[in-house]
């Protein structure tokens, strides 16, 4: 769809909405109440929202699709805090909690690495009487045994934990954490950024001043993020475009974020959803929904953060295919592990071979490439290349899995504390 097509349609629009794209389209700065509007578009203004997203798309990073071949080692479930929308945390007495021990951290890490993963992302839950140095031993631990991985690692939730366990400040804690390998920071325990939202989905959750501190504290240190939104729960559009909105701020100012990720809340085995915790909670997000989502977010983020990457766990891999003509570049990781959406529902969740992304993104019609942590494309594949060790796995379960992890003697949780 050409510019001048999608100028054509415009004229039998809706006013305000072809306004708003209008002004897009003349890369304009699209405030949160224009963005708002979008979120309610239907029949012909509906499918415009998704070309002008697919345009801008286009503008900043042509017919190129990317994807990193990595690893996520959630390493313990055991957590003091009790989020609604988690089915992933147990507390410290329950039977299912289990906690891997460093060296097994590092032999993931390992064997994701002789299969080609040059990033390993870790993430868990907040164990309680943590020691503060923990995150810095597994780090070092890792960087001694492989020097090249890229650690993408502690959400701000975990940040903070670990700079209060530690007894330091949030900016001595992150510098700790850079000097022993911490490359980037996933953006997640950001959910939603208002106040009051959070105080119902996740009280006692790391509050939006804290979450902002430690992104920008981590931005000035040189440790960029990712950035995320979860939506599909109790939020409006008006939440949504907000918290958008306050994510183009934080970027204007430190220009730390590498990529957005709209994260559709899954439902089935959340607290708040499974037993109707609040009035109005959400199955997740419609269809229509989270087309709407990635593209009002490169449409409100266009010129700040470039890339807009899906969930292919959360969404799937095919419906995945369509997002990429609604505004998203960016396919993930191939992950091989992951347990937090897994154990909340989500079916897709083990291991995306790199042949499967490839032939996703060249059915879309985009050429796929290999990027590293920070989007350095390694690899374009105008061809297909000889099938690598992890695209020749037959069964991904040789890696373990989220269900077989938490019956596991070896590893359950022990704890001083008393029952």
């Amino acid at each position: 769809m050409t510019v001048s097509q999608i100028d054509s349609l415009l004229k039998n629009a809706d006013p305000l909405i072809s306004s708003t794209l209008d002004r897009a389209l003349s890369e304009k700065e699209i405030s949160a109440k224009e963005a708002e509007l979008l979120f309610y578009a239907d029949g012909i203004d509906f499918h415009l929202v998704g070309m002008v997203a697919d345009e801008l798309r286009r503008r900043r990073v042509g017919n190129i699709v990317t994807y990193v071949v990595n690893r996520n080692i959630n390493f313990t479930n055991v957590c003091i805090k009790q989020c609604g929308f988690c089915a992933f945390s147990r507390d410290f007495r329950e039977e299912e909690g289990y906690f891997l021990p460093t060296e097994e951290i590092v032999r993931r890490a390992k064997e994701a690495h002789s299969y080609g993963a040059t990033e390993v992302c870790i993430q868990a839950g907040l164990p309680p009487d943590m020691d503060g140095q923990l995150y810095e031993k597994i780090c070092r631990h890792i960087k001694k045994e492989i020097p090249d991985i890229h650690i993408h690692g502690f959400s701000p939730e975990e940040v903070l934990y670990g700079a209060t366990r530690s007894e330091i400040s949030v900016k001595e804690y992150l510098a700790r954490l850079k000097e022993a390998g911490v490359g980037t920071l996933p953006g997640t325990a950001a959910e939603i950024l208002d106040q009051d939202l959070r105080n119902k989905i996740s009280p006692g959750r790391i509050s939006v001043k804290d979450w902002i501190e430690v992104i920008k504290t981590a931005h000035r240190l040189g440790i960029k993020s990712t950035s995320t939104i979860m939506f599909g729960h109790l939020e409006t559009p008006e939440d949504r475009t907000k918290h958008i909105a306050l994510l183009r701020n934080i970027q204007k100012e430190t220009g730390g974020f590498t990529e957005f990720v709209p994260l559709d809340f899954i439902a089935n085995e959340a607290p708040m959803y499974k037993y109707k915790l609040h009035e109005g909670i959400r199955n997740g997000a419609s269809a229509k929904d989270v087309l709407l989502m990635h593209a009002v977010a490169r449409i409100m983020l266009n010129n700040y953060i470039n890339n807009i990457q899906m969930s292919w766990v959360k969404e799937g891999p095919k419906f995945s295919q369509i997002l990429l003509s609604w505004g998203a570049n960016d396919y993930g990781g191939t992950l091989i592990n992951e347990s937090i959406s897994t154990s909340a529902g989500a079916q897709y969740g083990q291991l995306l071979k790199p042949k499967e992304i490839r032939r996703l993104i060249r059915e879309s019609g985009k050429i796929p490439a290999e990027r590293n942590t920070s989007y350095k494309i390694l690899k374009t594949f105008e061809q297909e290349p000889p099938e690598s060790e992890l695209d020749s796995i037959e069964d991904a379960t040789r890696f373990g899995s989220y269900f077989e992890l938490v019956k596991i003697d070896k590893y359950r949780y022990k704890n001083q504390r008393k029952n």
